[in-house]
């Protein structure tokens, strides 16, 4: 098949998502909910917005072996939630976005956090020990403020927190 005009066969499909999912077989978390909250963080930090669309189901499957179903239960997910859209025939794409911030913030906050996290690693924390102590340290903040986070009344699973 010849596809005119220098279009390759990716360019063919449709545009590239402009996510990615990568799986943590570690964590205890199901892969469905691993791949609703990957695109519920790009939506919080502006990496997703109204309008893109997310990778195909085949092209998830391909790219991380896992069952067709775990990606069609996660984009039901967040179809539920209302974040995202199948259109038949042509994919899924976001209709909502949790952003909260906008991008100058962020990347001032990204920087400060990447000094922080330099800090951690020179002073001898492996992953898991900065993993602790940010969790430690991002709990008795919202205590301190009187637990303040809003929780989600489906799963009871707390908002705003990575």
């Amino acid at each position: 098949m010849t596809i005119d005009k220098g279009i390759s066969a990716a360019d063919a499909r449709g545009p590239a998502s402009p996510i990615e999912f990568r799986l943590d077989p570690g964590s205890g978390v199901p892969t469905y909910l691993q791949l609703v909250h990957q695109v519920e963080h790009a939506l919080r930090l502006g990496y997703l917005k109204p309008g893109d669309q997310l990778p195909k189901v085949r092209d998830v499957v391909a790219a991380l072996a896992i069952n067709p179903n775990t990606v069609l239960k996660a984009y039901k997910e967040l179809e539920v939630k209302g974040l995202a859209a199948g259109r038949p025939g042509q994919g899924t794409f976001v209709r909502a976005t949790l952003s909260q911030i906008a991008l100058p913030e962020l990347t001032e906050l990204s920087k400060a956090l990447l000094g922080w996290l330099t800090a951690a690693d020179g002073a001898g924390l492996d992953e898991d020990g900065i993993v602790a102590l940010f969790t430690s340290a991002l709990r008795d903040f919202y205590e301190r403020r009187g637990g303040s986070r809003t929780r989600d009344a489906a799963s009871g699973k707390t908002e705003g927190v990575a």
